[in-house]
């Protein structure tokens, strides 16, 4: 036995040589002398002896037992039999001192220490002693662990992940540029062409006026950069909108992905047709373009209005210019790119051209028309993510909608057939803006029309959609009527057939396991069972 024990412990021996060969430390690699651990080579203290001898130190094999089998604890490694209980005198191999794999073990234990410590640099200010050694352990030969950076949520500067995060902050900064310029001299007639509206009039007061003077404005290229200054307006707006308002409530109601790109359209277009109707009413009104439907087509051409309505009309093409650059703000999905920038092209089409060819009276009344029926769509839709079960809305959003494109047809014809039509004036003149001939006419009348039918082919889709929607959820009752109508039992019926024959079944099998005659030739038992059969 102890000459066994003797050629296994050299066989550990051996591996632990030839696993340090093949291993050296970068200390080592470079030439340099390697720091060794007391008990990784270096002579150890000497130990009480465990089992009758004395606990070498060598190196820990990464192939022996140890890498085969996992490791216990030093405690259990220190107590007698590595974990296996024996009682004194038992005889066993515990109790021989040499033998039994708990001798083994015990003089592995300096080593196991070592090769802790050596995968674990000492703290700060701590020298660690090796197990079986007084010598406080030199650094370990190999290399520390490297500690795992922590992830850098902020995007690179001037990446497209930092402009999404960031836009709203970096266009800020832009239009406070202009802001800035204003204070300036030097800048502020620069700054001024961005801020302020150009190309204003001045008409004296005459004797039927009470007011001193009047301001009235047309068009002309310095609108482009106003456009501009409010289009970056139009985007910080958007911006407070939707991380102030829309993005709190999509926290709380836990939409799906493609419910939450709905509802943040729905959210950012019904803030905005609900501003601009409450600012086109109170325009109509105080011109009294509602109370005179001739006003829309009498005096033409409108070369000069008056500043709300130019600011109308400049706001309203800043905000779907913004719409653009909204696009890749917001991530749009590839496929809704094509279908918003329809959207976008068909407003920013009929306002510039409203807004050009000086029909700005009749372009006022349709916008107001159009923006209060749309506001009722997206408000009810904004209702129906809320609650699926609200679908009033739609309804009266689909009544109001047929008639809303029938009136903008009414009105357009009124206007270009018999109105401008019948004008005096009819010749085509840049200088005065005088747009009022029959090729210009038809053209407009034909993009007019042309919208409101593209509109209602989208409306009748929609409206089917939701009528496959309905129909497909309702529930599978009928159909399950049909099949069970047609001769065939339902599991309800026959759940009843089961129960109302199982005492008889019960008895009939009761009786042919005592081999009771009377009862089994009883026509009274197989005629339920019969019919059972028949109907099965």
């Amino acid at each position: 036995m102890e000459t066994k024990l003797r050629q296994r412990e050299g066989g550990e021996r051996n591996r632990m040589r030839l696993w340090a060969a093949q291993e050296p430390g970068p200390a080592r690699a470079a030439g340099q002398p390697q720091p060794r651990c007391a008990a990784r080579g270096a002579p150890a203290a000497p130990q009480a002896a465990v089992g009758g001898r004395e606990a070498r130190g060598h190196r820990l094999p990464a192939g022996g037992r140890a890498g085969r089998r996992p490791l216990r604890p030093a405690g259990a490694l220190a107590g007698g039999g590595g974990g296996r209980s024996r009682r004194p005198g038992s005889g066993g191999r515990a109790a021989r001192g040499r033998g039994g794999r708990g001798g083994v073990k015990r003089r592995l234990l300096p080593f196991l220490c070592c090769a802790a410590a050596s995968s674990h640099p000492p703290l700060p200010g701590r020298g660690e002693s090796c197990a079986g050694s007084g010598e406080a352990a030199a650094p370990s030969s190999r290399p520390a662990m490297a500690i795992r950076k922590k992830s850098n949520k902020n995007p690179p500067v001037l990446s497209h992940e930092f402009i999404v995060q960031n836009h709203a902050d970096i266009v800020s900064c832009m239009a406070m540029i202009f802001l800035l310029g204003l204070m300036f001299e030097i800048t502020a007639k620069a700054a001024v062409i961005f801020v302020t509206l150009q190309y204003n009039v001045t008409i004296p007061a005459t004797e039927e006026q009470s007011a001193e003077t009047i301001s009235l404005y047309h068009y002309g290229i310095k609108d482009l950069a106003t456009i501009f200054f409010y289009m970056l307006v139009a985007i910080i707006i958007h911006a407070i909108i939707q991380e102030y308002v829309l993005d709190k409530i999509n926290r709380k109601m836990h939409f799906s992905k493609t419910k939450h790109s709905k509802f943040n359209e729905s959210g950012q277009l019904s803030a905005f047709y609900l501003f601009s109707c409450v600012w086109g009413t109170s325009i109509l009104v105080s011109e009294n373009y509602i109370s005179d439907p001739t006003s829309l087509w009498r005096d033409y051409p409108h070369t000069l209005i008056p500043f709300q309505m130019k600011f109308f009309y400049i706001l309203q093409l800043a905000y779907w210019f913004h719409a653009f650059p909204e696009l890749y703000f917001q991530k749009t999905k590839k496929e809704d790119i094509f279908r918003q920038i329809v959207y976008i092209g068909l407003y920013l089409f009929h306002i510039a051209g409203a807004y050009l060819l000086n029909l700005t009276h009749l372009g006022l009344v349709l916008l107001v028309l159009h923006y209060f029926v749309e506001f009722l769509f997206h408000i009810s839709r904004l209702f129906y993510f809320s609650d699926e079960r609200y679908q009033k809305g739609f309804s009266l959003w689909a009544v109001l909608f047929v008639l809303g494109r029938l009136l903008t047809l009414i009105l357009s014809v009124l206007t270009f057939g018999f109105g401008l039509a019948r004008a005096e004036n009819q010749q085509l003149n840049f200088s005065t803006g005088n747009f009022n001939i029959l090729a210009v006419r038809i053209s407009v009348l034909a993009s007019i029309c042309l919208a409101q039918a593209f509109m209602m082919w989208k409306f009748i889709n929609f409206q089917l959609r939701r009528w496959r929607e309905h129909s497909s959820s309702q529930p599978q009752s009928v159909k399950k009527k049909f099949v069970t109508a047609k001769g065939k039992t339902s599991r309800k019926e026959r759940g009843s057939v089961l129960v109302k024959h199982f005492p008889l079944w019960v008895s009939r099998v009761g009786c042919l396991s005592v081999n009771c005659s009377s009862l089994r030739s009883s026509p009274t038992l197989h005629a339920p069972w019969d019919r059972r059969q028949g109907a099965l």
